[in-house]
């Protein structure tokens, strides 16, 4: 059971989006790189965004994204001309990495920044940005793992006051399987969606609230 954010149809283009919002943000209006995706972050843009919004993913450019995100922080300022750059800035690779990894494990940009600034993302530039994209997302699955020490699972099993045998037993699911899933040696969100369904009964929660998302 693989879930990504939105349609792989969209991808690309929102990957060119969000690339397009972080250098225009930070090279055209001069912002700060995290105070501006701050900035975005508490504005409904991401939510839409991260959420597969076909208008923000694919419908707006880059540059209409800040000019939105500014005015939903409240602040008046004088429009600068649309600019998007042929040579790709670490500014663009950045929101273009980060766009990428939203998508492959559908997790909140909220959760994510909480594990990475864009001034971290900027210090990876010189090392990631010509790597396979999928060297980055280990990279910042390592990162994640460090923050989030505790799965989801386990934190509802702890909560339902069962050990990882009574959850096997009621369950149906292998007592070993559980235990990689909490110790994060498998990902569950890949699992078979009838094991996550199982868990999901006896703890009497979602499957998706299962999910490392």
């Amino acid at each position: 059971m693989e879930m990504h954010a939105y349609s792989e149809d969209y991808l690309l283009t929102a990957q060119r989006i969000l690339g397009d919002m972080l250098d225009y943000a930070v090279n055209e209006y001069e912002f700060d790189p995290d105070e501006f995706y701050k900035m975005f972050l508490v504005s409904d843009v991401s939510r839409q965004f991260q959420e597969g919004n076909p208008t923000y993913i694919a419908g707006k450019n880059g540059c209409e994204m800040v000019k939105e995100v500014i005015r939903s922080a409240g602040l008046v300022m004088e429009e600068i001309p649309d600019e998007m750059y042929l040579d790709k800035s670490p500014e663009y690779w950045a929101g273009w990495a980060l766009a990428y990894y939203q998508w492959y494990t559908a997790r909140p940009f909220m959760k994510i920044y909480k594990v990475v600034t864009i001034e971290d993302l900027l210090k990876m530039y010189s090392v990631y940005h010509e790597m396979d994209i999928m060297k980055f997302v280990e990279a910042i699955n390592e990162k994640w793992n460090q923050y989030y020490t505790e799965t989801n699972l386990k934190r509802l099993r702890k909560i339902a006051g069962l050990s990882q045998r009574e959850l096997a037993d009621l369950s149906g699911v292998a007592l070993r399987q559980i235990q990689l899933f909490e110790q994060k040696k498998r990902n569950i969100n890949h699992t078979r969606a009838i094991d996550v369904l199982k868990i999901g009964k006896v703890l009497g929660c979602k499957s998706e609230d299962l999910l490392e998302i």
